[in-house]
């Protein structure tokens, strides 16, 4: 980095451009904090939540009020009738290899319709009239985890509802494309209460969030250093070079 065999002009635009850099590298720095303590806030309030005496799900008069902050990973409980002619298969990737998560409206004796993922069905045994048992009737109740609409889907795959392939569980497009009405805007994801023959699995909620977010703070506050010291460097080394080709003496009381 040469700034003394420059023009003045062209080095005020180097030492600018160093100066642009450093303060976006510290904002970079300054975002992962405020990322970090986003982060240590979720896992907290996510801790409290799983942990907790579950609660009634929430019924249609308070779903305008649904949020992720509010209500995500809420311990719910709820009643009804599941509606397994409606079911809808989302391809998923677990511990457990590829398959699906298993969403079946279940409707309640208020006649609301939220969806539940009733958890993880390995990919042969897809079709319902080939699984080895039958799915349960009747009234039956849930408890699990209240989740958030997915509706922006993966990077590069898209619901194609026409087709019956889904990639994220969009409670409303599921819902249109099912023909359910009043359903709510959430759906839960059941506990780990075993299923009939053992299928589908529950309780297979991900709740490891990964936190790096002080390693990336880290990062980029030692690379604005790292610039720092590079930019002292070389306007030292250039100025010794000059010196040097001028004949002209380094001062002794100079560092």
């Amino acid at each position: 980095m040469n700034f003394l065999g420059r023009s003045p002009r062209l080095n005020l635009m180097l030492l600018g451009l160093v100066a642009v850099t450093f303060v976006g590298l510290v904002l970079l720095g300054n975002w992962q904090l405020r990322r970090l303590e986003w982060k240590l806030a979720l896992i907290e309030r996510v801790e409290s939540r799983v942990n907790a005496a579950p609660v009634a799900a929430p019924p249609r008069a308070e779903w305008p009020g649904i949020d992720a902050a509010g209500h995500e990973y809420l311990r719910v409980h709820l009643r009804g009738r599941f509606l397994h002619e409606h079911e809808t298969l989302v391809q998923a990737l677990t511990e457990r290899g590829g398959g699906y998560w298993v969403l079946t409206p279940l409707m309640t004796p208020g006649g609301e319709t939220v969806l539940i993922n009733r958890g993880f069905m390995p990919a042969g045994a897809r079709a319902q009239d080939g699984r080895a048992h039958a799915p349960p009737r009747g009234e039956q109740e849930v408890t699990g985890l209240l989740r958030m609409s997915e509706p922006d889907g993966i990077p590069m795959r898209a619901n194609d509802p026409a087709s019956g392939r889904w990639y994220s569980r969009d409670v409303a497009a599921i819902a249109r494309a099912r023909g359910l009405t009043d359903v709510a805007p959430y759906f839960v994801d059941a506990d780990a209460t075993p299923n009939p023959g053992g299928l589908p699995v529950g309780g297979m909620t991900r709740l490891n969030f990964r936190n790096a977010h002080l390693a990336y703070a880290l990062t980029w506050y030692a690379l604005a250093l790292l610039l720092v010291a590079m930019t002292v460097y070389a306007v030292r080394h250039e100025r010794a070079e000059r010196r040097r080709k001028t004949g002209e003496q380094e001062p002794l009381n100079q560092a």
